[in-house]
C-alpha cells in the first residue's frame, strides 16, 4: 500500500511516499534522493517495492523541498540537513526505529544527521566517498562518523568512489559488479541491470534481518 504525505519546512513542503508492511513491521528505512535526481531512482524504487515483504519495514521515500517545488539545482547541505531534521518526527511517527539513508547526496545528509536525531542505522547508497577524480577530497569523514551500523551499497565503477576505495571501518559494504553512480550496468557487462538490482535489494534486506531491534 502507497500513501503520500506533504511535510511543511522552512525551506518548503518536502514529501514522503510511505511504502506500508503492515501490521508486522519492524522498521522504517527513510531513502532521501540525490542532487541530481528524485525518488525515481532505479535503486531507490526497488527497494521499496522489495524491502516491505522482504525485511518487514516500511519504506519512506523522502523528497527534500526543492524537488518539490521542481527547481534543478540543491541546495547547500546545511539547508538540505535542515529539512531532513524537520521531516524527522514525521518518520517517526509510526512508532518504529528508524534507519536513515538515501542515495548520493541524500546518503551523506543520513550520515551527517544520524546520530543527533536518533536514528536506528544508516544506509548508504552510492555514498560519493569523492568527486570524480578528485580522491583528495575525501568525505570518509561523514561515513565514518555515524558511530552507528551503517551499509554501504556501491557500484564497481562508481568514479565518486570505487568500493576499493573506501576506508576501513565498522561499516558493511555491498559492491554491485560492473554498475555506475546510479546503478547502471553496460551492456558489455557479465551481469544484467535485473541482477545488479537483485545484488542491492538482497544486501540491504539481509542487512537489516541482522540489526538489533
Amino acid at each position: 500500500m502507497t500513501q503520500t504525505e506533504t511535510i511543511p519546512t522552512g525551506a518548503g513542503d518536502a514529501r514522503i511516499t510511505w511504502y506500508g508492511a503492515g501490521a508486522g513491521a519492524r522498521l522504517v528505512v527513510a531513502l532521501g534522493h540525490g542532487a541530481g535526481g528524485g525518488i525515481e531512482a532505479r535503486d531507490l524504487q526497488a527497494l521499496a517495492a522489495h524491502l516491505p515483504d522482504a525485511a518487514a519495514a516500511t519504506v519512506a521515500l523522502v523528497e527534500q523541498p526543492w524537488r518539490v517545488a521542481g527547481r534543478k539545482l540543491a541546495p547547500a547541505p546545511k539547508a538540505l540537513d535542515a529539512a531532513w531534521r524537520e521531516l524527522w518526527p514525521a518518520l517517526c511517527a509510526p512508532g518504529l526505529p528508524v534507519v536513515a539513508g538515501g542515495r548520493s547526496a541524500g546518503a551523506r545528509v543520513a550520515c551527517r544527521t544520524a546520530r543527533e536525531l536518533g536514528a536506528h542505522a544508516v544506509l548508504a547508497l552510492s555514498f560519493p566517498l569523492h568527486p570524480p577524480g578528485r580522491p583528495e577530497r575525501s568525505r570518509a569523514d561523514e561515513l565514518l562518523g555515524t558511530g552507528l551500523p551503517t551499509l554501504v551499497v556501491q557500484g564497481g565503477n562508481d568514479p565518486f568512489g570505487r568500493p576499493g576505495e573506501f576506508p576501513a571501518g565498522d561499516h558493511a559494504l555491498v559492491e554491485v559488479a560492473w554498475a555506475d553512480h546510479s546503478f547502471a550496468v553496460p551492456k558489455r557487462a557479465t551481469t544484467t541491470q535485473d541482477e545488479a538490482l537483485g545484488t542491492i535489494t538482497a544486501g540491504a534486506a539481509r542487512w537489516l534481518a541482522d540489526l538489533p531491534s
